[in-house]
């Protein structure tokens, strides 16, 4: 998945053309790369122009645009409203200039000029994942909401109501019940990944670890009932009792946001606020105890397929 930075790849072919036209150069043929095998036996394959980028968000390949931002489990309807929108409206601009024009292809030269020059920031061709990208982009003074709660509201934002009414897509009001119905979706989705995780280790994970540390124990007093040196057992032995005991304290503190949560009822965005900065805490620090058991545990007594059991051997 591509990083949070706003960010638009086009390809160092696309860019150098738009570079060139918008200061009103001119282009000149460049030697078409070749692929590098490292081997002579097979034959040279020249490059793909607009080799794809899988690190931005929207990628320029060959003929269109890749929309990389949507989750898998989402829906590309709601971008598409916003996408269109904008193109729209860009677009009635160009076709206003175009119309008032008397040079026609000087006017169209001078409105792609324009348009790059004003929203070139928003081009990046390289790894959007490496730090001097993130601090380049906050540079450029681009968007980075690094997560649901914080990105949802940008829909009610005065340019983001003015933009869908201005084409009429949406009024005002079926904008922002648009944006309720998406954080009481987020709200929803965390609670339900929370109490699935309360239920796993109440249910699962905890009465597991209190047998296994049971069977340790019993282990660890029989291999020192024949003299033989158990430090290092006793030293497992401690760390999974604390780790037990962390969770089942984590468990507690996580039911308890949970709980408080479900509280707020009037203000969609609090409640996911809520959800965001308490209860995924909450998930993410039990989180840690439990890995800590689980690398620690025999694997026959845990009761939950690891990553490994998932990927090879189902």
């Amino acid at each position: 998945a591509p990083p949070a930075v706003i960010s638009i790849y086009l390809g160092d072919q696309l860019t150098t053309i738009l570079e060139t036209l918008s200061k009103e150069g001119n282009c000149e043929k460049r030697v078409r790369e070749v692929v590098k095998m490292g081997t002579t036996i097979l034959p040279e394959l020249p490059k793909d122009l607009t080799d794809r980028n899988r690190t931005s968000p929207i990628a320029f390949t060959g003929n269109k645009f890749e929309y990389r931002m949507v989750g898998s489990s989402q829906s590309m309807a709601g971008p598409n409203i916003f996408i269109n929108a904008a193109v729209a409206r860009v677009l009635g601009e160009a076709a206003d200039r175009l119309e008032a024009a008397t040079d026609k292809e000087a006017e169209s030269h001078r409105i792609i000029s324009d348009f790059y020059q004003n929203h070139k920031r928003i081009i990046f061709n390289g790894n959007g994942y490496s730090e001097e990208w993130a601090k380049e982009a906050k540079k450029r003074g681009l968007p980075h909401y690094e997560d649901t709660v914080s990105a949802l509201p940008q829909m009610a934002s005065e340019k983001s109501l003015a933009l869908l009414e201005s084409q009429e897509v949406l009024s005002r009001g079926e904008t922002l019940s648009r944006l309720e119905i998406y954080l009481e979706g987020y709200s929803k989705q965390i609670d339900v990944e929370a109490s699935t995780m309360i239920e796993m280790c109440r249910k699962e994970i905890i009465p597991a670890m209190i047998t296994y540390l049971g069977t340790l124990s019993e282990a660890i007093w029989k291999q020192e009932a024949m003299n033989l040196t158990v430090t290092k057992q006793k030293d497992l032995l401690t760390l999974l009792n604390e780790a037990l005991g962390d969770t089942i304290e984590g468990v507690d503190l996580l039911h308890r946001a949970v709980e408080a949560a479900k509280g707020i009822r009037e203000n969609p965005m609090a409640r996911a606020t809520a959800y965001r900065d308490t209860v995924v805490t909450r998930m993410e620090e039990l989180r840690t105890h439990v890995d800590l058991m689980e690398i620690h545990t025999d694997k026959h007594v845990w009761p939950i397929p690891s990553y490994d059991d998932l990927l090879f051997r189902l």
